[in-house]
């Protein structure tokens, strides 16, 4: 057992490293001006990660998260051909900003409907589609969440997509529509029932939808503890929307497969990125600590902040154990065989990363829950996917079943 990063792992992190040192962090103060002026104007490009983009693209810092595998050609897609366990350093260098990982083309919900395509897609689907995402040319949207149902079971999902001749005929409604919206949104993969009296799980199908086919509606931009994210996520109506047959992914009824297939590196990645966000809380609560003075000394030397370093140091090397254990797993035995430890990080990651900007927040006093430091946004994400990609109780749900069946069939150990 090796803790040790291999030279290969070690090369990519200093690299994503020493590009958000020198363009990414010393920029933080414009992007939130930029992005400001770009969500006021209908989600335009913000011109300072596109220009980072086209610096990041040409240092070959682009597409990391896209592994290896017999069926494409890493460098023709853009790739720099890590697998799982190696792009983890590397995007938990991205997570030290909320929005650094579109800088390198890693962000979701892109790199989930990449994977989707890539692993799922037919060749045409991947022509159209897929090859532009991955060149940055456009970005993507994936609706799943819906507001009248417990979306958390898939199941439950009542958007319909009806077989009309040659197209499929889509009603119904979105909200949390992830990346839908904005001048490079060109595409969204929608998922619905095709049809109602099929098993629970063959009733769903996911298909593509141009962001700009006739029948969409866009009722409202959602705001999340009053936070605007780097991309939006509105609540949508779709009514008699109509794209071509060939648009749907993979065949009828196979939309809940797919569902779990894209999730399961959607949540490492989100996971991967939190590890380095709570590294970059937890400077910052040191740093805070260190200057602020109270009742004549600095915060630091009261004793009692340092269990709450202390703990935060554990929590952080506990989290990105437990990480890169799943990401080694779903490398050597697939996602499906790694889901007990897919299902852990997704569960503990984000509570663990709360914690700490909670702790953060207390020692910034009132600044913390105010704009200024960027803590209350992170703790506005960090909530939020306690819930996105699967809420924490049907991680743990599936986490104690598993359990359950180890010792279900096995006789009592003797007293």
């Amino acid at each position: 057992m090796d803790f040790e990063y291999s030279e290969k792992q070690l090369h990519w992190r200093d690299r994503v490293r020493a590009f958000m040192d020198e363009h990414v962090m010393p920029n933080q103060a414009l992007y939130e001006e930029q992005a400001e002026h770009a969500r006021r104007n209908g989600w335009t490009p913000v011109p300072l990660v596109q220009e980072l983009r086209a610096k990041a693209k040409a240092a070959g810092l682009w597409n990391l998260f896209l592994p290896p595998s017999p069926e494409h050609d890493t460098e023709a897609f853009c790739g720099a051909g890590l697998s799982t366990l190696d792009y983890a350093p590397a995007a938990e260098e991205m997570g030290r900003l909320l929005w650094a990982p579109q800088v390198f083309n890693c962000n979701s919900p892109d790199t989930g409907n990449m994977e989707l395509l890539h692993r799922f897609g037919s060749e045409a689907q991947k022509l159209r589609w897929l090859r532009p995402l991955l060149d940055g040319e456009i970005r993507s949207a994936f609706l799943m969440t819906e507001p009248q149902v417990a979306s958390s079971d898939a199941t439950n999902i009542e958007t319909r997509i009806e077989r009309d001749g040659d197209h499929y005929v889509i009603n119904g409604r979105k909200w949390f529509s992830s990346g839908f919206g904005g001048s490079q949104a060109a595409l969204a993969i929608v998922m619905g029932k095709t049809d109602p009296s099929a098993p629970p799980h063959k009733q769903q199908s996911m298909i593509l939808v141009p962001a700009d086919a006739p029948g969409i509606t866009v009722v409202r931009n959602l705001l999340v503890f009053g936070f605007e994210d780097n991309h939006p996520h509105p609540e949508l109506l779709l009514e008699n929307v109509r794209v071509p047959a060939e648009n749907l992914i993979y065949g009828e009824g196979r939309g809940f497969e797919i569902a779990q297939g894209r999730l399961g590196p959607g949540r490492i990645h989100h996971c991967m990125r939190a590890i380095g966000a709570a590294e970059e809380v937890l400077q910052k609560m040191v740093r805070r600590l260190q200057e602020r003075v109270a009742w004549g000394k600095p915060l630091a030397e009261q004793s009692v902040w340092d269990g709450r370093i202390a703990d935060a140091r554990a929590d952080i090397e506990m989290c990105r154990l437990l990480v890169l254990k799943a990401a080694a797993m779903i490398d050597s035995l697939g996602a499906k065989a790694a889901r007990t430890e897919i299902a852990l990080i997704k569960a503990v990651v984000p509570r663990t990363v709360l914690r700490i900007i909670d702790d953060a927040i207390q020692a910034y006093g009132g600044a913390g829950v105010t704009p200024d430091y960027g803590l209350a946004r992170l703790f506005a994400h960090y909530r939020v996917l306690r819930i996105a990609d699967g809420p924490d109780e049907v991680h743990q749900r599936q986490i104690a079943r598993l359990e359950h069946r180890k010792y279900r069939d096995r006789e009592a150990a003797p007293l």
